[in-house]
């Protein structure tokens, strides 16, 4: 099914699980920081996958930590955000601040990506009583469009449409922000699995 084909309905309920999933990441990275993390109310649309690269920016350097989803709707989780902001998410749990990311960042961000990943696809596992798990992940640190196409496109595991969850998470001190692009990009399929165990099929 492709994204043109979702009628208003479909739409209010994919909202809603990013809504959900969204609200969970932000009470587990609170939990992780040990401080009160605040959540804008995330901005959610279905895109073409190709548009993508204009809505961002293809030659952007980013850090994108990647999540392959296993089980019932398979596909891939990609979390994207500026450096600046990686190295605000490192300094908030070591104690460290660098000017790059070290090996011992990358752990860092490889563990955040596990439990924000991991805390939206639970509330979805929850909502829609199937089978949802996350992969290792990997941090990546280069533009935008090297990152897509590496991971989706060569593997083939991207459909027309993709879920853009956009969440702006914010600490107590305001001036570091953390957050960023949150893409979930399912396998053919995937979707209309969700909105079937939704009964909005």
């Amino acid at each position: 099914m492709s994204y043109l084909l979702f009628n208003a309905v479909q739409l209010d309920a994919l909202k809603e699980v990013g809504n959900i999933g969204a609200g969970n990441a932000a009470t587990a990275l609170s939990q992780l920081l040990n401080r009160k993390v605040d959540m804008t109310v995330p901005a959610v649309n279905i895109v073409p996958f190709e548009e993508i690269f204009s809505r961002i920016g293809g030659e952007e350097i980013v850090v994108g930590v990647i999540v392959r989803v296993l089980g019932d709707t398979p596909g891939n989780i990609l979390f994207v955000f500026e450096k600046e902001v990686a190295l605000n998410i490192i300094e908030l749990l070591t104690g460290n601040r660098d000017e790059e990311i070290s090996e011992m960042g990358n752990s860092v961000l490889c563990e955040v990506g596990n439990i924000i990943s991991g805390s939206y696809m639970n509330a979805i596992a929850k909502l829609t009583n199937l089978v949802i798990m996350p992969s290792v992940p990997a941090v990546a640190y280069d533009m935008l469009g090297a990152i897509l196409s590496t991971t989706f496109i060569e593997s083939g595991q991207f459909d027309d449409s993709v879920l853009d969850i956009e969440t702006m998470f914010l600490n107590d001190d305001s001036t570091k922000k953390i957050g960023g692009h949150f893409y979930y990009v399912p396998m053919p399929g995937s979707l209309e699995k969700i909105l079937n165990a939704l009964g909005v099929i």
